[in-house]
């Protein structure tokens, strides 16, 4: 890979207790660029001392969500490469995807300033390859000065202004090593959070002027963003996520993952959008006088 690519990608990493991800995450990382920033939300455990080892950038800030945080970040970090890159810390890139972005990322349009990569999620060590979550297609890469990300408290896109998008074709992984208690405490933190966001909505109190669109995000974030708001939120509570199960386990294919794609589509399918209904109606019991 030439220098010069590796000197053009920044790569910005949030982290919070990351220490079984974060080696993993870098050591990738550091195949395509040499500008890497770990934004740490004062981690207890060797989050920051694997990071400083491995020579990445660190700055840390406390965490209030992941759009505030992402955005401290574009204002905070003095870029110097002529692209970011984002990335969680249970992430990485194939090494297809880096040989990609090596080959095209030179030769791209001036007009291109946002590129769209192929999610694959991998869960207890299997590929997820149905029910709709493949490929999850996220908009990751983008120039410096052209991305910004939406003011949301959960599934927050990053979005581009002044030019156009393009896809790569190969994939990144989201391959999370935690335990099934991990993932479904993490979910039901999501729920809170995706429930914040509906009830925003709903009173018409959500200060995110800047809406996803299918010029500034990747088509497949702004169909599903698209048919959450206009249909799925207003199916009624108790039924809209059986159909949702149904819909994703049987029609579109769910259970050809097997026994693990079953545990999968369950709990990300069907119980935590009971979990994100039921944090919903207990919020606005609580506001209701």
């Amino acid at each position: 890979m030439t220098s010069n690519i590796m000197d053009s990608i920044s790569v910005v990493i949030l982290t919070y207790n990351e220490e079984i991800h974060i080696e993993r995450c870098i050591k990738s990382a550091k195949k395509y660029s040499n500008n890497i920033f770990v934004i740490d939300s004062y981690s207890t455990d060797k989050t920051v001392e694997i990071s400083q080892s491995l020579n990445a950038n660190i700055l840390q800030n406390k965490f209030i969500n992941y759009s505030k945080q992402f955005s401290w970040a574009l204002n905070n970090i003095k870029f110097k490469t002529d692209w970011i890159l984002r990335l969680d810390a249970d992430e990485y890139l194939e090494n297809d995807l880096i040989l990609e972005i090596n080959n095209k990322l030179p030769t791209l349009d001036k007009e291109i300033v946002g590129i769209n990569f192929k999610r694959k999620h991998i869960f207890l060590n299997k590929w997820i390859k149905y029910g709709g979550r493949y490929p999850l297609i996220l908009l990751r890469l983008w120039k410096n000065g052209h991305g910004y990300i939406e003011n949301r408290w959960m599934d927050e896109h990053i979005l581009i202004k002044n030019g156009k998008k393009t896809l790569f074709k190969n994939n990144f992984c989201d391959h999370n090593l935690n335990n099934l208690s991990f993932f479904t405490n993490k979910h039901d933190w999501y729920a809170s959070r995706e429930a914040i966001d509906i009830l925003l909505e709903e009173l018409n109190y959500n200060d995110n002027k800047d809406k996803l669109e299918k010029k500034n995000t990747s088509f497949n974030a702004f169909f599903k963003r698209t048919l959450k708001e206009k249909l799925y939120n207003n199916l009624p509570i108790g039924l809209r996520s059986s159909f949702y199960f149904i819909y994703r386990y049987f029609f579109l294919l769910g259970f050809l993952d097997g026994n693990k794609g079953f545990i999968y589509h369950f709990l990300q399918g069907f119980w935590y959008r009971v979990l994100v209904d039921s944090k919903l109606l207990e919020f606005k019991g609580a506001i209701k006088n």
